[in-house]
C-alpha cells in the first residue's frame, strides 16, 4: 500500500459506530476518509472529508473495477487535496450533491445504486469539474504500480527483453 494512505488514530469501536451511523462505504472524521472495513485510511488536509469520501465514490463510478479496492481511488484522489484545487473540487462536488437532491436524494453519496449515481454523472460529464476528475483519474489510478497485477500488465518491457519473446499475447484475463 501506498505510503500516501495512512491508518486512522481511531478505535475499532468508534469507528464501527461511525460506519453504521453513515451507513456508507467510507467512514469520515475530523480530517480523515476510512474504508468501512477500516482496512485503510487518509488524512485530509484542504479538502472536507465528505468531499473525498465523494470524489472517491465518483472515481469509483467512472472508472468500475471490482477487484480494485477503495484504497487505490483513493490516492488518485489524494492529489486534489490541495488549497489551489480545493474550492473547485468543493463546488464541484456541491453540484454533485444538488443533481442528487434533484432527483431525490439526500447526496451523491446516498445513492446506493450504482445505475442511479451514473445517471447523475451523465448528467454533469460535460462539466469541466467532471472532466477534470476523470482525466486525472486515468493517470492517478493506472499508474500505480500496485493495481498493475490485477489487470495482468507487468510494466516496461525494454529492461526485459522486449515483449516479443515473453509472451506478447498472453492475455488470458481478457
Amino acid at each position: 500500500m501506498s505510503d500516501r494512505i495512512s491508518k486512522a488514530t481511531l478505535s475499532r469501536r468508534e469507528l464501527l459506530a461511525r460506519s453504521a451511523a453513515i451507513g456508507a462505504a467510507f467512514v469520515t472524521g475530523p480530517g480523515f476518509v476510512a474504508g468501512r472495513d477500516a482496512a485503510w485510511a487518509m488524512e485530509t488536509t484542504a479538502l472536507e472529508p465528505k468531499t473525498i469520501a465523494t470524489l472517491i465514490q465518483m472515481a469509483r463510478d467512472i472508472y468500475p473495477h471490482d477487484r480494485v479496492g477503495d484504497e487505490y481511488y483513493a490516492v488518485a484522489m489524494k492529489g486534489y487535496d490541495t488549497a489551489e484545487a480545493a474550492p473547485a473540487v468543493e463546488a464541484g462536488i456541491a453540484a454533485l450533491d444538488a443533481a442528487a437532491t434533484g432527483r431525490g436524494h439526500a447526496d451523491y453519496l446516498s445513492i446506493g445504486w450504482e445505475k442511479d449515481r451514473v445517471k447523475i454523472l451523465q448528467g454533469i460529464e460535460k462539466s469541466a469539474f467532471f472532466q477534470t476528475i476523470r482525466g486525472g483519474l486515468v493517470t492517478g489510478l493506472y499508474n500505480q504500480k500496485e493495481v498493475w497485477p490485477i489487470f495482468g500488465y507487468e510494466g516496461e518491457s525494454y529492461s526485459k527483453g522486449g515483449y516479443i519473446d515473453r509472451g506478447f499475447d498472453d492475455i488470458a484475463w481478457l
